[in-house]
């Protein structure tokens, strides 16, 4: 199951379930960062860019995606990853440096003895309701000045969509939609819940959400289902997820093509078997929210 493009992260105060005294902030996630990088890839290629290496980061400058087109110079990748990471620690874009070293402030250029810094532009933190959540990075187009305008503009286009799907009428096309359940993708996302096109081919892991609902439909296909339990071999996969490599005990359940199916946050939950294809709707909702 993906995560939210964009949510709100739990730092618990303890590993133990159910978790207490919960802290918030907003994140950018898996999901957003190939948002970013997908409005990235359509700008570069809308521009006659020759190719480039993009880099999404969070606020700690802790890379997330990375994709470097066809054409991009190998090294292309670990400068985007640099850029990235300055504009995420620095909360400002790596233009505002470049152009502070070249109008003299060389000292500047000492900075990586004691921190990443990359003065080069081509860097831009995302921005979504006044806050950084993590940050682009660009190298490889055709200059320097193509590098800072696609990752600009998908920090700009990123920001645009979260902001919309926070307070608007969602409306998905068909087509839309059935591209998503090709790619398992994220249809609509906001701070409070998120719809998923989603698609197994085959068993999964046994999963459990500390902060989200998960509302399943199920479209096509079949599956063993299981609910309840006790986790085999879990480990956290965030601080709001764990993983593992199956449940013991719990319900077992068959699911078929017209089902919906509700898991509250704290079920552990579990595709055992999986008869393909197999695609479903997941609504995850924010407990709470």
């Amino acid at each position: 199951m993906r995560a939210l493009s964009l949510f709100v992260t739990t730092i618990l105060a303890s590993a133990a379930l159910p978790a207490a005294d919960l802290a918030q902030s907003r994140a950018l996630t898996l999901d957003g960062a190939k948002l970013v990088i997908a409005e990235a890839t359509a700008f570069a290629r809308a521009n006659s860019a020759p190719g480039g290496a993009i880099a999404v980061v969070d606020t700690a400058g802790v890379l997330i995606g990375l994709e470097r087109l066809d054409g991009t110079f190998p090294a292309a990748s670990n400068i985007s990853i640099g850029k990235a990471r300055t504009a995420a620690l620095f909360r400002k874009p790596t233009r505002d440096f470049e152009n502070l070293v070249n109008k003299g402030r060389v000292t500047m250029t000492t900075l990586p003895d004691v921190t990443p810094f990359t003065p080069l532009q081509g860097g831009v933190p995302i921005v979504v309701d006044g806050q950084v959540v993590g940050a682009v990075g660009v190298s490889g187009a055709a200059s320097a000045q193509q590098d800072d305008d696609i990752a600009q503009a998908a920090a700009d286009a990123f920001g645009k969509r979260q902001a919309a799907q926070a307070g608007s009428v969602m409306h998905v096309p068909k087509a839309q939609v059935e591209q998503g359940y090709r790619e398992d993708a994220n249809l609509v996302a906001s701070s409070g819940y998120k719809v998923n096109a989603s698609r197994r081919d085959g068993p999964g892991e046994a999963e459990v959400h500390l902060t989200d609902t998960d509302i399943f439909y199920v479209r096509e296909g079949s599956a063993t289902f299981v609910t309840g339990g006790r986790i085999v071999e879990p480990r956290s996969l965030s601080a709001t997820e764990v993983r593992g490599r199956a449940l013991e005990g719990g319900d077992e359940r068959r699911l078929q093509a017209g089902d919906v199916i509700t898991i509250p946050s704290g079920v552990p939950h579990w595709f055992k078997a999986v008869e393909t294809p197999f695609t479903y709707y997941v609504v995850k909702s924010k407990s709470g929210g």
